[in-house]
């Protein structure tokens, strides 16, 4: 019954435009190179989610659709939503614990802190920071509905700046 959660921060947003809602910040040159280059190593990693879900900010969206190109998954398939962007680590932790036991694979594409809140809390890791770009794998032994505070094992952490020379 393993599952594996992971976890990929949104790449570095542009902050050139300050009429730009929050949400509609898309990614900057470093994002936009970044992205794919998380992607190419996830590729490496061989991770290949079932499902795929984004929060509904720009810079997600362009996060998780750069990552699909580079693991072969369909853009179209992504599964864009509204209830990740602001949520607390305790908000995500709810949905995880929803999904469906299905589907033993899942990326979800969104912000800080929740989501650095959420790795350690699932782990007992002690990461100061998921940096833009970063992601994380997390293995559990159980049900979706089962995931609590230290019931996963950290595989991986990854980041941009550790395949930037």
């Amino acid at each position: 019954m393993i599952k594996n959660l992971f976890l990929v921060r949104h790449a570095k947003s542009s902050w050139k435009n300050p009429d730009l809602s929050d949400k509609e910040r898309p990614l900057n040159k470093r994002g936009k190179t970044d992205a794919p280059l998380i992607g190419k190593m996830l590729n490496e990693k061989n991770i290949k989610p079932e499902l795929m879900i984004s929060s509904n900010t720009v810079r997600a969206k362009k996060t998780a659709f750069a990552i699909a190109k580079q693991i072969d998954y369909a853009k179209e398939r992504i599964v864009v939503t509204d209830d990740i962007y602001e949520a607390s680590s305790f908000d995500l932790l709810k949905r995880i614990n929803e999904f469906d036991d299905d589907c033993n694979s899942i990326m979800l594409f969104g912000h800080n802190p929740a989501f650095t809140n959420l790795l350690n809390f699932l782990t007992n890791q002690s990461i100061v920071n998921i940096p833009t770009g970063g992601a994380a794998g997390i293995e559990f032994d159980c049900k979706w509905n089962q995931i609590e505070e230290g019931s996963g094992k950290l595989l991986f952490f990854i980041y941009p700046k550790m395949y930037k020379k």
